[in-house]
This record gives structure tokens, sequence and C-alpha cells, in this order.
């Protein structure tokens, strides 16, 4: 477990350490799209149409010198707009701001590892994966280009962690799922990844940063235990109830996988934990989910737009539209490191906004364009219902 250094700080002594960065992510909420914004996007018949209406928008720099645009382009460059804010308040951060900065990294450092290893396993070509890779989330070169170079097999993969993932800021994560699955095994370490599906060490290690990231706001206190302490238990939440969703059909739901491997993707934190997830380890198929869902009226809506089978929204369109109202809501609260998160995964929502609209319109499907969730909406479902 991560222990905090330095002082996180309390209304008197906040702002001491932290109030510059603090005001600089609070400035930054400036810096969304507006809802004239993307009415304007909507509106928008071609994609020169659309980076017309972005030159009045925060995005007007890194789309200067773009000449034409699509879907694909304009990801990465508001993705690597997004990454250069967030180095900026990573370089002003202070202990423990800096490493609770650093937390947010781990997720994609874990997803560039993954997208490595699984790209490694097909025989894709090194510069076509890392030019996928998450720029929040790259190690240095050398790092990157080792990960896909270990041989396909339980030797590879163990020396693979031994020469390079043990010296990444995630390798504590990698080590804790090799020891779980060698003791479930009771073998030795090296003869543990081959036999495990990639999307599964995923899920672990993902399991595991979501358990260190809780503990170490928890050990924080103040405003920042309880607002981040509340996003990331709804967000084990999620994962929890993704996992068990997403094995329906595969061999983690077979009987003897449920109680086992698969009850051990579940993060020991959240609102589920420990009933819900002992109930979930034993549902084995949607029905059973929805009936245990029922029992947490948190979920039991969201449940219902899944099990409506209308279509007009996801389960994941309504994740995203309850993750948005609480990061919102994280804007609301001062001296507080909440609000670091909020802003990075706002903006990757206003950014995955833009790419869906941008495809609607490059794929003539303007009926579909308004199926997006807007970042501080003034019509958002939650702040209606509160006005009525």
């Amino acid at each position: 477990m991560t222990v905090p250094k330095g002082i996180h700080g309390g209304l008197s002594d906040f702002n001491i350490q932290h109030g510059f960065v603090e005001g600089l992510v609070r400035g930054m909420r400036s810096s969304f799209l507006q809802d004239s914004d993307y009415h304007h996007l909507t509106q928008c018949e071609n994609l020169d149409d659309v980076r017309l209406n972005l030159t009045e928008s925060d995005y007007a720099e890194v789309l200067v010198d773009s000449n034409t645009l699509n879907p694909s382009d304009l990801q990465t460059v508001s993705i690597q707009k997004l990454v250069t804010e967030f180095k900026y308040l990573r370089s002003q951060a202070v202990e423990p701001l800096s490493t609770f900065l650093d937390f947010i990294s781990y997720e994609y450092m874990i997803e560039n590892i993954m997208l490595l290893l699984k790209g490694a396993l097909s025989g894709r070509d090194i510069n076509e994966l890392m030019a996928q890779c998450h720029p929040l989330g790259m190690f240095k070169d050398s790092t990157m280009r080792s990960i896909p170079t270990f041989e396909p097999n339980a030797k590879g993969f163990a020396d693979l962690y031994q020469t390079v993932l043990v010296d990444t800021p995630v390798g504590p994560y990698f080590a804790m799922f090799l020891q779980e699955s060698s003791d479930k095994a009771s073998g030795e370490v090296r003869n543990v990844i081959e036999e495990v599906e990639i999307e599964i060490i995923k899920s672990s290690l993902i399991k595991y940063w979501i358990e260190d990231f809780h503990q170490f706001v928890e050990k924080l206190g103040g405003d920042t235990a309880v607002i981040m302490g509340e996003i990331l238990k709804v967000r084990a939440d999620t994962n929890a109830i993704n996992i068990t969703l997403n094995s329906f059909g595969t061999p983690l739901n077979e009987p003897g996988m449920r109680t086992s491997d698969r009850k051990r993707l579940y993060p020991a934190c959240g609102h589920l934990y420990p009933a819900g997830t002992s109930m979930l380890s034993d549902v084995a198929d949607e029905d059973e989910l929805g009936r245990v869902l029922e029992l947490f009226p948190q979920y039991s809506g969201i449940w219902n737009v899944h099990a409506s089978g209308t279509g007009e929204k996801s389960i994941d369109d309504a994740f995203y539209e309850r993750d948005v109202q609480m990061l919102e809501l994280a804007f609301e609260s001062q001296m507080h490191f909440g609000v670091f998160y909020a802003y990075v995964k706002l903006k990757e929502q206003e950014i995955r906004n833009l790419v869906w609209i941008s495809e609607c319109i490059l794929q003539q499907q303007k009926e579909e364009i308004n199926k997006f969730v807007p970042v501080f909406s003034f019509h958002a479902p939650w702040r209606s219902k509160k006005k009525n």
C-alpha cells in the first residue's frame, strides 16, 4: 500500500501547499465546451464545419495546423492537449498531491502494457502498437519497446516482469497478480501467465490499482477521502458489474469459475463490497444479475436501462451519465484532490463526445448525433430533476 507523504491540509492550511495548483485546475473548468458549442457542432454538415466551430473553442490552438480533420486526428490532438495540461499540473504539485496525480496515470500505464502484450501475442508491429498507446501512460521508449519482445511462453512472461515491469510504477500490481495466481496453482510463478487471458490480467491489475488508490485517499483524510473515496467506490462497483456482465458466455461463468476466478476480479472496496460482490459471484445470467442489483437502489435504475432493451441508451451510457454527475459535483467543493481526477475524466468524456459527433457527421448518421453525454450542461438530466 502506498503511504501518503507530505501534508494534505485542511481549511486553514490546504492552500499553503496546494492552493496554486487547485486554482489552476479550477480555472481550466472554463475550457469545457458549452451547450451552445455542442448545438453548433451537431448542426455541422461536414468535418470542415466542425473544425471551423472548434476554432472558437479551447481547441483552437491544437487545430491551427490542421487543414483537414478526421475523428482519429481530432482524438489524437485532443488527448495530447489534455496530457500537456496534466503534466503541467503535475510539475507544479508537491507531496502528497504529486503522488495522487501519479495514481491517475497508473491506470493508463496498465492499459498500455496490456495493449502491448495483446499486440505481441497477435504479432502486430511495435510501432503500430506504440502509436495506439495513451500518452499519459508512456514509459521510456526503450521500456515500451522491450515489453513486446518476450517469448510467447511462461518463461518469457516471467522474464518480462523480472527485467522490465519490476522497475515500472505498476510493477507491484503485476507482482501481486503473479503471486495470487501462483498461490492458486500451488506452482512456480513463471508457470502462471501463459494460462491466463490478457483481459483477466488487465482486470486484476485494475482491481489492485483501485484498491491501492482507495487506501491512499483514505489515508489522506479530509474532503479528499470523502469525495474521491466515493468516486473510487463507484468505480469499483462499476468494474464488478461489468466483469459479471461480460463473463456471461465465457469460461468465467462456469460454476467452478464464478466463486474462484471471477470473484477474485472484484475490487475489495465499494458499495457492493462485501455483500454485493459475494452475491455477484453466484450470478449465472442477466436475470440473476438484475435481481442482485435491485437490492442496491443506486444501481437498479442503471440496470433497468440495460434490461429495457430499447436501444436508446446502453448501460455504458448510463454509467457515463452517472459518472459525469459525480465528477461535476467534485468541482463544487473546495480544498480536496478529487477535482484533479474529475478534470481528467470529464475531459475524456468531452473528447468522446467530439469523436462521436465527428463520426456521425462523417458517416451521415445525423439521427444518432445527439447520443452523447455533455459536460457541465444546464440540460443534464440530473440538473433538470433538481429544478423540478
